[in-house]
């Protein structure tokens, strides 16, 4: 495997990373708003920058976006590549906005209020925005990892798709269960944690409904290109 894509696969990873973390906010450091704000602050500006290298690592793609035919593939991997670009910028204007050490010395105290629902919409709708497109290329991403362990077992082949469909399922619960679709929709003007939770089972329900998003990715892009994926 070349170098240039051993560290896509690496900035892929710590964004995935990132991005949990990111939702956890107050939870980061055992729901301490105070520490956990900090964090998350460093945590954001840490994840545009990954964002801003992951682009620049697939610089082709985005020079090549005026050539060539549009298929209803591309159209939507496209299309998803804009909104995530839009969710990247809103998160960021408005964390700068919000910003309480970071960027604290640009003293920005207006706005606050529209700026604290900029992010909340940038944050949910991101996160959903990001799996869809981690799916849209899963095909891509199991090609790696067969050229990583060379084969695989049909044994192997249907306990990755059992996993797969186990967590889509319980995604769909922990979708419900932590009311993405209500903050996703500005139901809740603000993010309600239970303080009390530990890290590992926050983490665990986002890490399936991320899940379950990727899964919905990856059957579009079946879907779209008529093609199925040998796991």
């Amino acid at each position: 495997m070349k170098s240039k894509q051993i560290w896509k696969i690496i900035v892929d990873i710590l964004m995935t990373a990132t991005l949990l973390l990111l939702m956890a906010y107050s939870l980061v450091y055992g729901g301490n708003p105070a520490v956990g704000e900090a964090v998350h602050e460093w945590l954001g500006t840490g994840m545009f920058v990954l964002f801003v290298l992951h682009h620049f690592l697939n610089r082709k793609w985005g020079l090549s976006i005026h050539k060539g035919k549009y298929t209803p593939y591309r159209v939507v991997q496209t299309t998803l590549v804009v909104l995530v670009l839009l969710t990247m910028c809103g998160s960021m204007v408005s964390g700068i906005l919000l910003s309480r050490t970071v960027f604290s010395f640009l003293g920005t105290r207006g706005g606050q209020a529209a700026a604290r629902t900029l992010h909340m919409l940038s944050a949910y709708w991101g996160f959903i925005f990001l799996s869809l497109h981690l799916g849209l290329h899963w095909s891509g991403i199991m090609g790696a990892a067969r050229k990583l362990t060379k084969k695989s077992s049909k044994t192997c082949k249907w306990t990755l798709r059992m996993i797969a469909a186990l967590t889509a399922a319980y995604g769909a619960y922990a979708f419900i269960k932590r009311d993405f679709g209500n903050y996703m929709l500005l139901r809740y003007h603000f993010v309600f944690f239970d303080f009390e939770e530990p890290l590992v089972l926050f983490l665990l329900d986002y890490v399936a409904i991320m899940g379950l998003f990727v899964c919905v990715g990856y059957i579009i892009s079946v879907l779209l290109i008529g093609k199925k994926i040998k796991v």
